[in-house]
């Protein structure tokens, strides 16, 4: 929206259609549609790298050789495990309390033991420190995501494997079982095309806190604190409440009829920065597909189908990642509430490719506003 003051300053609420810098990690190509990361198209990239490959490649730019790939997964198991102190914060928290309440927790529990003898004006200089904090971020939270859940069921954590990769390492710490290859691709694949969105809420909201030249952990957990929003990653939880509320396919129509009258959201629909749908869904809906082959949903693929149709034969609106992501993630046995924090594991490493980006070429982010409450006036005398 544009709008005009008094005084002439144009205001876009929202900072819609403004450019706010310039960044070199990710953009959507208007003529294909396309999601690139460092140029590379992402349905490619979830159809044929690990989601650490891809992690090197928002950091680095560039897709790892064989032994910067081995280098990056012998680190990231090393710093797997949950610590001690973050599991102690973490159970101070009500098990009431939203998983990414835990999760924004955790990370500035690490924060700080990481911040120890080096203050954030010595860590935005030195590159080489939050590649490696980045990369031991990237590797604890799988942990703490999991560990969310099973506190929940009243269930201890479960230790982290060094034969797993990344993603069949994280469904093992959650359920304690190893994943079905079928299961362990999907899931990699969600990651990555989580991974990363250019200038989207929480990465902005990162690369503010960035640009006051404050450290890596404090960047993200504002990033976190954006995220829980149902306007942003929030969605894929509101989603599968949606289904849940419809029930089954026969009553799509009437339930989408009553919720349009009632002028309610339909979250997991729409996207600001796609004009003809969002380039990473149909890679996730072929995920979604084959888990609900692998799990035997008919009828959540059949609601799942029902309500996009019904939408979009409505509304002219297509889904968004968040719409199949919602129940590829329900029927892999995640709860409802652990999808965001998901999103979490998956973006920080995007999140993290921005806050060094901004440091590398930092301009403090300050916006102006256009005032429009009362002229200058006279302070009234004191009432006694």
């Amino acid at each position: 929206m544009t709008e005009h003051t008094g005084s002439e300053r144009e205001v876009r609420r929202g900072l819609a259609g403004v450019v706010a810098d310039v960044t070199a990690i990710s953009k959507v190509d208007p003529e294909t549609n396309s999601l690139l990361y460092r140029g590379y198209p992402v349905q490619d990239l979830a159809a044929t790298q690990p989601f650490e490959a891809v992690a090197w490649l928002l950091w680095h730019g560039e897709l790892p050789t064989s032994d910067e790939l081995a280098g990056l997964r012998a680190t990231e198991r090393e710093h797997r495990p949950l610590a001690d102190d973050v599991r102690a914060a973490i159970d101070l928290l009500p098990v009431t309390a939203h998983p990414m309440d835990e999760l924004r927790t955790a990370v500035s529990v690490i924060g700080a033991r990481e911040a120890a003898g080096l203050t954030a004006l010595e860590a935005a200089a030195d590159p080489e420190v939050n590649l490696a904090r980045s990369v031991r971020l990237f590797a604890a939270l799988p942990a703490v995501v999991a560990y969310g859940q099973r506190r929940r069921r009243g269930l201890e954590p479960v230790a982290p494997r060094d034969d797993l990769d990344y993603a069949a390492n994280f469904l093992w710490t959650t359920f304690e079982a190893e994943a079905d290859p079928v299961v362990a691709d999907a899931f990699s694949r969600s990651m990555t095309l989580y991974a990363e969105h250019s200038f989207n809420a929480s990465t902005f909201t990162a690369r503010v806190i960035t640009s006051t030249l404050s450290d890596l952990h404090s960047a993200v957990v504002g990033a976190v604190a954006a995220l829980k929003g149902p306007l942003h990653g929030g969605a894929n939880e509101a989603v599968m409440e949606t289904l849940a509320e419809i029930g089954s396919a026969d009553r799509a129509a009437a339930w989408l009829d009553d919720a349009l009258a009632e002028k309610r959201k339909i979250m997991g629909f729409g996207h600001r920065v796609y004009k003809h749908g969002d380039s990473r869904v149909p890679t996730m809906k072929a995920a979604l597909d084959t888990l609900v082959e692998h799990y035997d949903r008919a009828d959540l693929g059949a609601l799942y189908d029902a309500l996009e149709s019904e939408f979009v034969a409505r509304k002219g609106i297509y889904p968004n990642l968040d719409y199949p992501s919602g129940p590829a993630y329900h029927l892999m046995g995640f709860d409802t509430a652990t999808f965001t924090p998901l999103f979490v594991a998956a973006r920080v490493t995007g999140w993290t490719a921005h806050v060094m980006e901004q440091q590398a070429a930092n301009a403090l982010i300050r916006p102006l506003s256009a005032y429009v409450g009362p002229e200058r006036r006279e302070v009234p005398p004191a009432t006694s």
